[in-house]
């Protein structure tokens, strides 16, 4: 693995291999303070965030590591200066890039002008670092994910497309539920059913979400208003008015069930009021699982 731009650059025995990974050095058993020491690595953040870059800035520093933050305004990336002038430049001072960009072409040609490795901290097309880390928690949680329901509630985006590509991957049974013209894009549905068809996965779309639920492990959501579609808010806020997922609907699923959410949450919204902190819920623990996580493809690919 030289890249983290997808989750498809990954294979079964990897993505286990991370979790492994993760959950040991979440539990001490792996010491791995030491995995990046002398390594520099920049963080190129066209859009805010606080998970991702706190989560990735302290990882890197409890594994003896340094970092640079550049934003948007820093950087200019295709607008103050070409992509792969910047790419060739930041080759000569860093161990590794970390991306979190408008466009995934950004990240391609990233990778294409750098003999250093490139993570994927978001795109508008996928989120591979959250899906992983999600899949950690969904581990430590349930245990096996292989045959596992899970079950993605409102917009077809990047999150639920690593989350169908991981679910595919290991076995799992991933339904996306959304209304018609908010699926998963058909280019990362048509890679997530050819990896179904090695590993078993089910991999389906249902529009009714009382009956994507019956039955499920978990149930995941995200905000129906992604950084760059604020545009689209009141058209988004009725075509996903159904979609809202509330303690009734996690009812439906199986009695031990996990509630998730990447967050930001908006409630009443994509969730009812208070349902972050719903019994089942486990969204605070799928926070802290991004630095485990994350420390884990650091060390993979940086070592």
């Amino acid at each position: 693995m030289k890249n983290l731009l997808s989750v498809s650059d990954l294979n079964e025995n990897q993505i286990k291999k991370l979790i492994l990974v993760a959950a040991e050095i979440k539990s001490g058993k792996q010491v791995s303070e030491h995995a990046l020491k002398n390594k520099s690595l920049a963080l190129l953040f066209e859009k805010p965030s606080l998970r991702t870059r706190a989560s990735f800035e302290l990882g890197i520093t409890q594994l003896g590591g340094n970092c640079v933050y550049l934003n948007k305004d820093e950087i200019g990336m295709g607008t103050r200066e070409p992509v792969k002038d910047i790419a060739n430049v930041l080759d000569r001072w860093f161990d590794g890039i970390i991306a979190r960009v408008f466009k995934h072409e950004t990240l391609n040609l990233l990778a294409e002008s750098c003999s250093i490795p490139i993570i994927n901290a978001l795109s508008d097309i996928e989120h591979p670092c959250q899906a992983l880390s999600d899949m950690l928690t969904i581990n430590e949680k349930l245990g096996d994910i292989k045959n596992r329901k899970i079950v993605f509630i409102g917009d077809g985006n990047n999150v639920a497309a690593s989350l169908a590509l991981c679910a595919a991957a290991l076995g799992a049974h991933f339904v996306m539920c959304s209304p018609k013209h908010y699926k998963i894009s058909e280019s990362t549905w048509k890679v997530a059913l050819d990896h179904a068809k090695q590993t078993g996965a089910q991999i389906e779309w249902n529009q009714d979400p009382s009956i994507a639920a019956e039955n499920a492990d978990v149930i995941y959501t995200d905000v129906w208003i992604s950084m760059g579609d604020e545009d689209q808010s009141t058209q988004r806020i009725q075509d996903f008015e159904a979609y809202q997922v509330t303690p009734e609907l996690i009812n439906i699923a199986n009695d031990q069930a996990i509630f998730m959410h990447d967050m930001p949450a908006h409630e009443g919204e994509e969730i009812s009021q208070g349902l972050l902190y719903h019994p089942q819920s486990v969204v605070f623990d799928q926070a802290e699982n991004r630095l485990h996580m994350q420390k884990a493809i650091l060390s993979s690919l940086l070592k």
